[in-house]
């Protein structure tokens, strides 16, 4: 157990720290076809190929490695190999960058709750995380999806969302794999940034103690939530100074000291904005009491402007090339609290909001 232990402080070591985040290119076949959509290419498993493709293979002197330290795959995708036949894998760890895996397969309703959803994937977990170990992931990923709305979140919603997490995670540690906790308040609606705070906080609460009655090694563990903001049909925005103390706060209250790290999602905000809140966040001051690194682990905000320069076609791969390290890099900055703003993308501040989410 204690050899267990250590493999999994070791992975977190390697995929995280030092201004480092995670590249979640872990869309679904169904969700990817839409991104692909909106350049009018073709859904097809060639073209998802080459699209994953682009963002493995950024040249040597990018140094893409200094920015990201992971990278969450579709099952598809962890099996894929280059044109040229080197697999995806490979590359990866030849830039330094960890492969990890989605491992849970959507949501479905809840029963006897109002459109309230549970993630489903636990009955073949445990040989699929083998399955995936022996393919070389190194980590996991599970989402859950909570709602703010009227009488919502349930407490049957935080509970069912938590054990099944708590449980996710236990099977993945036992078969040698990083877990990242990933309880998602969705950002829809008119709800104000303490509204969100309050759900954020119950939710987060509720997860850790499920975390601790399944006997989770949080250590060999990472978070990743969502950061406390408005909703996106609220009239009234925060500014990113009171985004990163309503979050910061939460995590205090909510996440204890051995989670080694919190990947924040981007939830739908702009590639800016997601960049700019996660400086805030970074900046917020509170000696002593931040014991996490506070990082990302961004999918739209870091690929809206890839996918805007690539357009589908292989003479523009170098420039959407270019838009991935621009905003993995300003994403670093941002994780040591250094980003001034300024790094305009494809995409610039355009919303990258999608209405209740899926993967």
């Amino acid at each position: 157990q204690m050899s267990l232990k250590r493999l999994l402080s070791s992975g977190i070591n390697a995929e995280y720290g030092g201004g480092k985040g995670i590249l979640a290119a872990d869309e679904s076949t169904g969700t990817i076809g839409k991104r692909l959509a909106s350049i009018n290419v073709e859904n097809t498993e060639d073209n998802r190929r080459a699209y994953r493709e682009l963002l493995f293979t950024l040249p040597k002197e990018n140094n893409i490695g200094e920015s990201l330290g992971g990278c969450i795959l579709f099952e598809e995708t962890l099996y894929q190999s280059t044109a040229d036949g080197k697999p995806f894998v490979d590359l990866l760890n030849e830039q330094g960058i960890v492969p990890g895996i989605k491992v849970d397969k959507g949501v479905v309703p809840l029963p006897g709750t109002n459109g309230e959803t549970v993630t489903q994937g636990i009955d073949d977990l445990n040989a699929r995380c083998a399955k995936y170990k022996k393919a070389g992931a190194q980590f996991a990923k599970w989402r859950a999806v909570i709602k703010i709305g009227e009488n919502m979140p349930s407490q049957l919603a935080i509970q069912e969302n938590a054990d099944t997490l708590a449980r996710y995670a236990t099977i993945c540690q036992a078969n040698g794999l990083v877990p990242i906790v990933e309880p998602e308040v969705l950002c829809d609606g008119t709800h104000t940034l303490e509204q969100c705070r309050e759900v954020t906080e119950r939710v987060l609460a509720v997860t850790y103690k499920s975390c601790y009655d399944h006997h989770l090694y949080l250590e060999g563990s990472l978070l990743k939530p969502n950061m406390v903001t408005a909703g996106m049909q609220c009239p009234v925005k925060a500014t990113p100074a009171q985004v990163g103390e309503a979050t910061v706060v939460t995590l205090q209250r909510t996440v204890p000291a051995s989670v080694v790290g919190i990947t924040f999602l981007s939830g739908g905000q702009s590639e800016e904005d997601a960049t700019v809140n996660l400086n805030a966040i970074n900046q917020y001051q509170d000696p002593g009491r931040k014991p996490w690194f506070l990082s990302f682990s961004y999918g739209r905000a870091l690929q809206a402007s890839v996918l805007k320069a690539w357009q589908g076609k292989k003479e523009n791969v170098g420039a959407a090339q270019g838009e991935l390290k621009k905003r993995a890099f300003a994403n670093h900055l941002a994780c040591l609290g250094k980003y001034s703003g300024g790094v305009d993308g494809a995409s610039g501040q355009e919303s990258l909001f999608v209405a209740n989410h899926t993967y």
